[in-house]
């Protein structure tokens, strides 16, 4: 039985290979995101590692607020005192006072600030040469308007030694600066990790990125001979106190590398998700191809059955043409997979400023991701077609090989149970009562609807696919085309179920990001009574910034009515975790934001007042008169007492304090600016002057709202784009599966082919005919993906509306081109079996059995 079977596999290599191709895929992205993920693991285990060399015990003060959302903790200075403190400890042989603070940027020759996507762009004290770290040119800094750059940022740049440029920094306007010096690391690389850094004297360092004299971040600590990095590290801890934060350089280098890696891991899952996708894709593809060839071999099975096969052989026997198609399969992928992880490590190693990548390794979860995912996607595929044919008589060895299609009575009752319950699913989440599984539980919800929407394709198949196919009804080969498209119900909608789930995703999530951008703009224009607007676009993880001088200037300038600087921070309020907001005009509250007092003056702020957002008053329980105590990220604890609470909404901030509280947030300078103009100004008057005065601020601009919504909005944009370029792969798959479907078709068909070109079909008919069969499924699926993504997206941006997305857009424009691309597709799907099928002997194909 098992010789039948792998001489059963050789004859149908072709068609089963184009299955496998699916599996291909889907195993490809699986075992690429475990090898991505591990490659830059690795590297950034041996970056930190390497940047921490140096370094035997670390000392820092404990921040004020605990690490963000992203993963970050802002710097807390402490006294030059606490370097001689540590100093005196026993067992150290040195401590050097470090400042080394995130947020320096240099601009470069093109009067831009160098930007960086993901690692830090340091600003430093020049501590000396080491080890690590050497002098390529010139000299150290020796007075306070002389910088020392490492090699990336000058490359980056385009400058050189004894260029004048300007810096900007976090706590103070933009310098200039003299470049008296580049410098490099051991092993000749021009970074550590694709790192800017800037080095000025001590007291710059210390002014610039501290914004206190006398003051350093951390404090590095060498060891005396003899003395363990653990033992030194708790004298120095004991030493010290609670209030700072001692570790070892080993310490330290596993702590960064792991926020690096779980920011990886977010990625993974991300990458892992889209291989679902291309894997349920998949499934159906593989699923069709079983289900005709069993079809296709009724009666050879029926011999079988005949001369002595049990069922259970049979079974086996589809079996294990299902595990040796997805054995092959996840091989290939997983060869696939390692090659697109290297390819994705060298594309984020460029885009972070040329990292230093580990060498290319294939961990043990790839390997076992890979063979795991694609024998069970096969398996599960194929165990339908292998019940049924287990169930094939004996005597249906003396029928014809043709089989009749099975009523649909069955199949439509278990797709409406099954898309009843992913609609239930889907309430589920989207209306928030899934109990803290509210992800996995819409996830859920659209994997049951998909599933119903599959199984009940087949009883709206046949009068959609006919009305269809009446487009192409005025030629013979049109007419026999639809015919053909619509005589087996469940083949074409399977078929044009794997389009569908490609299309319902890009047409879903469009749908969403349309709405989310339309609510936000329609928002802005209907509320934001400025305008102008001062902003840049966020590419790291601290936003744009510029002086908040600028505001005072913009103020004086003829045809201005009001100017609003708007800074933010994370703080503590009442010991919890909260953004709270500085306004440098609270007269913008009301007169910009169209905010409404609930309680309260809400029209002035002294130093020791606050306001809060009515939703966040109501959760806090605070009322006006309610005192408050607020830790920002510089500083002590303050108490401020609540003067006024607004009316919320999607444009105002929980909390807002006085400006006098801004030079203790982590970025003291404002992030936003709002310019109202008075009556009868006008934008192309005012709008050149206050570019004029945003000279030294590079990193922002000011535009007028409208193209400040769009500037805002054009990440969803790029985010829209990334996702239908990934979900591209899953139509790539379905493509695959029209093809696999009309190459069986063919095959299955080759007497009727013969007959109809007997009796005068022409070659060029012919390939007509399979052409308009395939754009008629093409098309079919493409408008059940246009049905279903836009029935998700709207029920998403429906349960969304409390989240300010108000306006639900459907993209007409985008719809109408997948139907146009989809009939590409089904003439593209078409080439090769039309091919075939035109070639067939005529005398061969009749007398075929």
């Amino acid at each position: 039985m098992l010789r039948a079977t792998l001489k059963s596999l050789l004859a149908r290599k072709v068609r089963l290979l184009l299955s496998g191709l699916a599996v291909v895929l889907g195993v490809m992205f699986v075992s690429g995101a475990f090898v991505l993920t591990d490659t830059l693991g690795r590297t950034f285990d041996a970056i930190f590692a390497d940047a921490y060399a140096g370094v035997d015990v670390n000392v820092a003060a404990k921040p004020k607020i605990a690490g963000s959302e992203m993963g970050g903790e802002q710097t807390a200075p402490f006294p030059a005192a606490t370097v001689d403190k540590v100093r005196a400890v026993p067992g150290v042989a040195e401590a050097t006072g470090v400042v080394a603070v995130d947020g320096a940027q240099l601009i470069g020759s093109n009067g831009k600030a160098v930007a960086s996507v993901g690692p830090p762009q340091l600003g430093e004290n020049w501590t000396g040469e080491s080890d690590q770290l050497q002098l390529r040119e010139g000299h150290e800094p020796r007075t306070d308007d002389e910088i020392v750059i490492n090699q990336g940022l000058a490359t980056a740049g385009r400058v050189k030694l004894g260029d004048r440029v300007g810096v900007l920094t976090p706590r103070e306007p933009k310098q200039d600066f003299t470049i008296v010096g580049i410098a490099g690391y051991s092993g000749g690389r021009d970074s550590i990790g694709g790192s800017n850094e800037i080095m000025f004297t001590t007291p710059m360092a210390q002014r610039l990125m501290l914004g206190e004299p006398n003051t350093f971040s951390s404090v590095k600590v060498n060891a005396a001979d003899g003395v363990s990095d653990e033992s030194l590290r708790d004298a120095v801890a004991a030493a010290l106190g609670d209030g700072y934060v001692v570790k070892t350089g080993e310490q330290l280098s596993t702590d960064a590398a792991q926020g690096f890696k779980t920011a990886l891991s977010f990625f993974n899952r991300i990458l892992l998700g889209f291989a679902a996708v291309a894997l349920l894709v998949g499934t159906f593809l593989i699923l069709n191809t079983f289900s005709i060839i069993v079809a296709q071999r009724t009666r050879e099975l029926a011999l079988m059955r005949a001369v002595g096969a049990s069922r259970r052989q049979i079974i086996g026997s589809v079996a294990v043409e299902a595990v040796t198609v997805g054995l092959i399969a996840s091989a290939f992928g997983l060869a696939a997979g390692v090659g697109i992880g290297a390819l994705l490590a060298w594309l984020f190693g460029n885009l972070a400023g040329g990292l230093t990548l580990a060498g290319i390794g294939v961990p043990a979860a790839a390997v076992i991701g890979a063979f795991s995912v694609g024998l069970v996607i096969t398996l599960v595929a194929a165990l339908l077609p292998a019940l049924r044919a287990s169930r094939i008589p004996p005597i249906a060895a003396m029928q014809d090989v043709a089989t009749p299609d099975r009523p649909l009575t069955r199949i439509t009752v278990a797709g409406a149970l099954v898309t009843a319950v992913g609609s239930a699913l889907l309430f589920l989440g989207l209306s928030g009562n899934a109990k803290g599984n509210t992800l996995a539980t819409i996830l859920g919800g659209v994997l049951f609807a998909f599933i119903g929407v599959a199984l009940l394709t087949p009883l709206i198949s046949r009068p959609v696919v006919s009305l269809l196919g009446a487009i192409f009804a005025w030629s013979v080969p049109g007419k026999l085309g639809r015919l053909n498209s619509g005589r087996n119900p469940r083949r074409t909608a399977i078929t044009a179920a794997a389009l569908m789930v490609g299309i319902a995703l890009v047409t879903g999530v469009t749908v969403i990001l349309d709405s989310a951008k339309q609510s936000v703009s329609t928002l802005a224009k209907d509320s934001v009574k400025a305008e102008l607007v001062i902003a840049g676009v966020q590419s790291g993880p601290r936003p744009p910034s510029f002086d908040p001088a600028v505001l005072e200037s913009v103020a004086a300038l003829p045809g201005v009515q009001l100017v609003d600087g708007e800074y933010g921070d994370m703080a503590e309020v009442n010991g919890e975790r909260t953004w709270v907001a500085a306004s440098s005009n609270v007269a913008a509250l009301e007169q910009i934001f169209g905010a409404k007092a609930t309680a309260g003056d809400i029209s002035r702020l002294g130093p020791d007042q606050m306001l809060f957002s009515s939703d966040t008053a109501k959760s806090r329980g605070v009322t006006v008169g309610s005192t408050v105590t607020v830790q920002l990220s510089r500083g002590e604890s303050h108490t401020y007492t609540v003067s006024g609470i607004y009316q919320s909404s999607q444009l105002t901030n929980p909390v807002l304090l006085p400006p006098q509280a801004a030079r203790d947030f982590a970025m003291p300078k404002p992030v936003q600016g709002f310019v109202q103009l008075a009556p009868g100004a006008r934008v192309a008057d005012v709008q050149p002057q206050v570019e004029r005065l945003l000279a030294d601020s590079p990193e922002v601009s000011v535009a007028d709202r409208d193209a400040f919504i769009k500037q805002q909005t054009s990440s969803v944009d790029g985010l829209l784009r990334m996702i239908q370029i990934l979900l591209a792969l899953a139509i790539v798959i379905a493509v695959l599966g029209i093809v696999n479907t009309l190459a069986l078709s063919v095959l299955e068909r080759t007497r009727e082919l013969g007959l109809l070109r007997a009796i005068g079909l022409r070659r060029a008919q012919t390939m007509r005919m399979i052409t308009v069969e395939a754009v008629v499924i093409s098309v079919f699926g493409a408008l059940l993906g246009v049905a279903v993504g836009s029935g998700l997206g709207a029920a998403v941006v429906h349960a969304l509306k409390d989240e300010g997305i108000n306006d639900l857009v459907l993209p007409w424009g985008q719809m109408a081109v997948m139907l146009g691309l989809a009939a590409i597709i089904g003439v593209i799907a078409a080439i090769l079996p039309a091919i075939r099928a035109a070639r067939i002997n005529v005398l061969g194909a009749i007398a075929h059995d």
